[in-house]
């Protein structure tokens, strides 16, 4: 399909070079380029259509690289790629492809990755403050951040920062449609939506100044009535929220007009301290799909391939059905969503408890501590959020939660390498930083059954926290146990007359590889024992035992090598004064590019043929172990 002006623009100085009369059907094509696009691709689809107008106006008024350009979140971006001469989409959020996010690694247009939400206002407010402490006049800062955004905490730090220093050179964008991921809700929400639909000041100062300009005495009437607008503002339009920070407030401005975006953003370039433009968007905007799906407006859409269907049920789907039932039994089960109720696999729930869901916007912390006050009333709250999302509340989790030993329940989905999202969404810091938590007890299922099975014993925990983690996808298929061990499950043992060579310990969804890892070894005359701890924290003392009994002991988990579950069983396995070796395998301690999770498991080395060779070359430089030894009380 033609393209004509998006096929021109080279870079933003191209979008400035446009003639205004251009700019409607620059932003038509940029439509027709990302529903065709990001269909094909799958990625965020909705949240880019609603800020089209916003991006054209924002390139037009601000000089990136030389202005920086910030976005809360990263992914309503796509737009910007675009205007900053990458068109390249094939590929977009696979490996050698465009990042679904900002990319600092892409372009010198590109300033954060920021894909976690409430952060772009401290970027900005740090950069503005450098830009004239090194004597960088005529450098501007704007960051776009969503009303969604806004309900995160870190926004209004910010916020309270920036207000403090009233000739700061930054615009602040408000992106408001309503809408994080669903529609956004809360008080702030409330009050941009009274800004968004209250139209009445406007339009009674314009009814005032048509009806007393030409009237007598009508010149000091009307200056008396614009000199009142503060308190007027505040009566019909209570935009006061800002503008008592210290805030310069311009708007609302309708965000798909691309002259009336550029028009308020020259004003606020203008005006030489921190200025909050407030745009009107509607996500999806252009799309007919897009504006009829109520859900969430095509946020993230998978990629049309005419694939077979998924073989089975998701591992949010499981938690979603397993967790809805629990309802149904136990009244003091509580649900705690962080503006993600449908995909934390929480809306089942919600449909038959509306009472006993609270969604808390883009406000981890809250919810955590929002959590711990929920137990010391008597309930069981979960706490349902994308592993690394758990990263933001971690001082939360430790002060808040476990020193007072509340029994809260933290389910972890996208757990481990997630891919395509990029760096910021794998969830492989968890298992680590949760082992520094006192108290606190975790659980990794390998398959649906385990899920459903550990989310109620975690539910029945009542002296402490818990957590449970599971990946993105499709669940694992059921691995059945062969047998038990001191609540471990075996899933394999050496054939029979085989010495025990080997303690392969899997964790969670990958129990697959571990057998397949077995398989490999036992070809090659290796024995080998596999077992699913279940619950990797505490380390089951029965593990250490069993640790004794083998050459060589090697973990798999799908989350970082550092202070994981594998450096959890080596260290207790040191601990039990236990001289077998241990090899740790996980996740390669990087920030890893965007691409498959299967690319990412095995650019760590953990598939089978690359595991059974690391283990192999470790047997051949353990100490050997004389006779054979056998598994001890398994049933």
């Amino acid at each position: 399909m033609a393209r004509p002006l998006l096929d021109s623009v080279t870079g933003p100085e191209s979008v400035r070079a446009m003639d205004p009369d251009q700019l409607d059907r620059l932003a038509a094509e940029i439509r027709e380029f990302l529903v065709e696009a990001v269909t094909r691709t799958g990625g965020h689809l909705g949240p880019n259509l609603g800020v089209v107008e916003l991006t054209i106006a924002l390139h037009r008024v601000f000089d990136s690289p030389r202005d920086r350009l910030l976005w809360d979140t990263g992914h309503q971006a796509y737009v910007h790629k675009l205007l900053t001469g990458r068109k390249d989409f094939s590929r977009l959020r696979g490996r050698g492809g465009l990042s679904g996010y900002p990319s600092q690694a892409e372009s010198e247009h590109d300033v954060i990755e920021n894909s976690h939400a409430s952060t772009a206002l401290s970027y900005a407010d740090g950069i503005a403050k450098a830009h004239r402490l090194r004597g960088r006049t005529g450098h501007h800062v704007a960051a776009v951040i969503g009303d969604g955004a806004l309900t995160g905490g870190m926004a209004w730090e910010a916020l309270n920062n920036i207000a403090a220093v009233k000739d700061l050179p930054l615009v602040i964008v408000v992106n408001d449609n309503g809408r994080s991921y669903a529609p956004t809700r809360g008080g702030l929400a409330d009050h941009l939506t009274t800004l968004r639909t209250t139209r009445g000041y406007e339009r009674f100062l314009q009814w005032g100044k048509d009806r007393l300009r030409d009237r007598p005495l009508g010149g000091p009437l009307y200056g008396a009535l614009h000199g009142a607008k503060k308190g007027l503002k505040d009566f019909v339009a209570p935009q006061g929220l800002f503008e008592d920070l210290g805030l310069k407030y311009v708007g609302p401005v309708d965000g798909h007009d691309v002259r009336a975006v550029e028009t308020a953003l020259r004003r606020a370039k203008a005006f030489g301290g921190p200025v909050i433009v407030h745009c009107i968007t509607r996500k999806g905007h252009g799309h007919a799909p897009a504006e009829a799906h109520e859900l969430d407006r095509f946020h993230a859409i998978g990629a049309v391939s005419g694939t077979a269907a998924p073989a089975g049920p998701s591992w949010t789907s499981v938690f979603a059905e397993e967790m809805a039932e629990v309802g149904g039994e136990r009244p003091d089960v509580v649900a705690i969503t962080a503006a993600m109720l449908q995909p934390v696999g929480l809306d089942a729930f919600a449909a038959a408890h509306p009472d006993r869901v609270f969604d808390v916007g883009i406000a981890e912390q809250h919810a955590v501590t929002s959590a711990a006050g929920l137990a010391m009333g008597g309930l069981h709250p979960v706490v349902a959020v994308y592993a690394t999302f758990l990263n933001r509340a971690f001082d939360q989790v430790l002060m808040d939660v476990a020193l007072h030993r509340c029994p809260v329940t933290f389910v972890l989905d996208r757990a481990g390498a997630t891919g395509n999202d990029g760096p910021s969404h794998n969830g492989m810091w968890d298992l680590s930083f949760l082992q520094l938590v006192p108290g606190l007890r975790i659980a990794v299922p390998r398959d649906a059954t385990r899920l459903r099975r550990q989310l109620r014993e975690a539910l029945d925990i009542g002296d402490a926290p818990t957590a449970l983690r599971f990946p993105k996808g499709t669940a694992a298929r059921d691995v059945p146990a062969v047998g038990t061990l001191a609540g471990m499950d075996v899933l394999a043992r050496p054939a029979p007359g085989t010495t025990a060579d080997v303690l392969l310990v899997s964790v969670g969804a990958l129990a697959d590889v571990a057998l397949a890892t077995a398989e490999r070894l036992a070809a090659e005359g290796v024995g080998v024992t596999v077992v699913d701890p279940c619950w990797v924290k505490p380390v089951n003392p029965a593990l250490t035992r069993l640790a004794a009994d083998h050459r060589l002991v090697a973990t798999v988990e799908d989350n970082g090598r550092v202070g994981g579950a594998g450096a959890a069983v080596a260290q207790a396995v040191r601990d039990a004064g236990v001289a077998t070796p241990v090899q740790v395998h996980g996740l390669a301690q990087k920030f890893f590019e965007h691409g498959s999770r299967a690319e990412l498991l095995a650019e760590s080395g953990l598939t089978a043929d690359d595991l059974a060779g690391a283990i192999g070359a470790g047997l051949g430089r353990g100490p050997a172990r004389p006779g054979p030894r056998r598994l001890k009380e398994v049933s």
